[in-house]
């Protein structure tokens, strides 16, 4: 490839006259920002381990009540970033929310996209845009832009869910701000309810409203079945993976990340091929060994772990006798809106 000049090259009066007019020259940076054959990432193979957080998340519920934190959070840094970016890859930030009984976080509305992959605990609520969810242990539930959402909590054990953002991007872009809110009266409905099974829908001109997001939240009890149904329907397919979808249009169930859940058989190995999305993996169920290029880690449940885009990954099932069951979410809409996806 061509050698290109460089800064140094230029007289140090030439320079300075550029640094005057705000100009900078493109050649000796071009590089750079257009790397030959692969891009440049800042994301790195990273894994949190859940047994080594949890303790750390219920000392900060000791440590700042709710109404110093509104939202009582650790943020799964990616070090690829520097931890002070509080991002898990380019588009994607991850956080470990803690909400303790009695606890009501307040209601707010934002811009960035959200959603919340349920950890541990049993008695805690998302209600969004006037929905009541109850929040199990696997499930998902969105609080997308623009929503108002709050969390209670009228149970007797902490409960921890995993949140996934496309905070860096809204970030980025310089449109990233929350509007705060009062409590939410709750209103009858639960889409969820409405749309409980595949192929299926209420007919609109008797029961259905348009709503952007019918869904709010996606029981783990249904996504589970879904997965063993399939397996069981299909026992030659390789990836036993279902995607969260919108069931009115059958697309994405949010504007850049997309989110999936995926089935490892016993003892299966499972080789994903290199893809330009960033890929955020979550254990729900079982143990896996992921295999990011030549980077291993061990998923033990509730562990989570990322990996950059273009890299080859490995996920083997370590239980001969138990499925082994992973929550998803990378950044395959934004790329195919950006016309830059890529599976190699």
């Amino acid at each position: 490839m061509q050698s290109l000049g460089r800064l140094e090259d230029l007289p140090q009066a030439y320079r300075d006259q550029l640094t005057e007019q705000n100009l900078v020259p493109l050649w000796p940076n071009l590089r750079a920002v257009l790397p030959p054959k692969i891009p440049s990432r800042k994301t790195t193979p990273t894994h949190w381990s859940y047994q080594a957080m949890r303790p750390l998340l219920l000392r900060a519920g000791e440590l700042t009540p709710m109404e110093k934190a509104e939202r009582r959070v650790l943020v799964l840094a990616n070090p690829g970033h520097g931890l002070e970016k509080m991002q898990a890859s380019a588009a994607m930030y991850l956080g470990m929310q803690l909400l303790l009984p009695g606890e009501w976080a307040p209601s707010h509305r934002h811009t960035p996209n959200a959603v919340r992959m349920v950890v541990e605990g049993e008695g805690a609520t998302t209600t969004v845009n006037g929905e009541k969810c109850p929040m199990h242990r696997g499930d998902l539930v969105l609080t997308p832009t623009g929503l108002w959402h709050e969390h209670g909590h009228e149970g007797k054990d902490p409960v921890v869910w995993l949140d996934v953002l496309d905070l860096p991007l809204i970030y980025y872009t310089e449109t990233s701000y929350a509007i705060e809110g009062e409590r939410q009266n709750v209103l009858p409905g639960h889409g969820e309810r409405a749309y409980v099974s595949g192929g299926v829908v209420p007919t609109p001109a008797f029961n259905r409203q348009p709503k952007a997001y019918p869904i709010i939240r996606y029981p783990w009890s249904e996504v589970r079945q879904s997965l063993l149904a399939l397996a069981s329907d299909q026992p030659q397919l390789e990836a036993v993976q279902v995607t969260y979808v919108n069931p009115e249009t059958g697309q994405d169930v949010q504007n850049n990340l997309g989110f999936y859940a995926l089935m490892l058989r016993p003892r299966q190995t499972l080789k994903l091929p290199p893809r330009s999305p960033a890929i955020v993996f979550h254990q729900i169920e079982g143990q896996s060994e992921l295999i990011i290029e030549q980077t291993q880690f061990l998923l033990n449940e509730a562990d989570t772990a990322c990996a950059p885009g273009y890299t080859p990954i490995t996920i083997k099932n370590r239980s001969a006798d138990t499925p082994a069951f992973l929550f998803m979410a990378d950044e395959s809409p934004l790329h195919r809106k950006l016309g830059v996806y890529e599976a190699r």
